[in-house]
């Protein structure tokens, strides 16, 4: 065999190991970047959001939670704002990811999306505050014992019931902190410092919040339950969301509002 034949020989053979070892690589590479797809999770608030793609005012509010054997539900209401009236709906139990559950354990009763002039934000803040509260559509500030509480019209009283206000009344304090001490679309507001007005602990001691599934609940269990999915949580390795991101990079909108009258409704979703 010549010299010519046997360098063409060995270079083939070296190319056909060559070739093999990439293709390997490849593999392992997709399977890396398959292993990592299976473990992001779409929670059900992700696609409550792509359902109400076309709405560009509402709020999702996390109404109840429950655990069950090892797994995390969710319960929510969403209230859209048309033109012309208000709908509001509630959902059936959602299982939830750990990670989402632990990010929202302290955010009961509260407002964990919502969507203003088409500007999404997904920072936790008290019901009803980036609608309606301080919306002259909808009430007004009234002084009671020399403070200032917001009220809304007859035909929208259903929204104190809605947003627990019958127990714990907006005050204009209150409101001007969360706009004015940079809350609101930067970080959750629980009330004044030091003090939780808002949130899980306070919505299921009174209101609404004491007849639902979590507020019937013992201690016992509920601290089970924070210990159990705040470990499980720490072990997850993938996190599908952000608790505190806006999906949108439009600017915030002003707070201030039409006075145009409207008319409300509650009920399911309909045109």
């Amino acid at each position: 065999m010549s010299n010519g034949i046997a360098k063409i020989i060995i270079a083939v053979i070296i190319g056909f190991f060559v070739l093999r070892s990439c293709n390997n690589c490849t593999g392992s590479s997709s399977s890396r970047s398959s292993s990592t797809t299976q473990k992001w999770q779409k929670t059900p608030v992700d696609k409550l959001i792509t359902s109400l793609n076309s709405e560009q005012n509402y709020s999702i509010i996390l109404l109840d939670m429950d655990s069950r054997s090892s797994k995390y539900y969710h319960q929510y209401n969403i209230i859209v704002e048309k033109a012309d009236t208000v709908v509001s709906k509630t959902t059936d139990w959602e299982e939830v990811p750990d990670v989402f559950f632990d990010a929202n354990v302290d955010n009961m009763g509260m407002e964990i999306v919502t969507r203003k002039d088409g500007v999404l934000s997904k920072t936790a803040s008290p019901a009803g505050y980036n609608h309606y509260v301080g919306n002259p559509k909808y009430g007004q500030w009234e002084e009671r014992n020399g403070s200032s509480f917001w009220s809304f019209y007859g035909k929208y009283a259903f929204m104190s019931s809605m947003f627990n206000m019958m127990t714990y009344p907006a005050r204009r304090s209150y409101y001007n902190d969360y706009y004015g001490g940079g809350y609101y679309g930067s970080r959750p507001y629980y009330g004044p410092s030091g003090r939780n007005v808002y949130g899980t602990n306070t919505y299921t001691s009174s209101g609404a919040g004491k007849s639902s599934t979590w507020g019937n609940k013992p201690s016992s269990f509920k601290q089970s339950v924070r210990s159990d999915v705040k470990r499980s949580a720490t072990r997850s390795s993938s996190r599908s969301y952000s608790s505190s991101s806006s999906y949108s990079k439009k600017s915030r909108s002003s707070s201030r509002y039409s006075s145009s009258s409207s008319r409300s409704r509650s009920g399911g979703f309909g045109k």
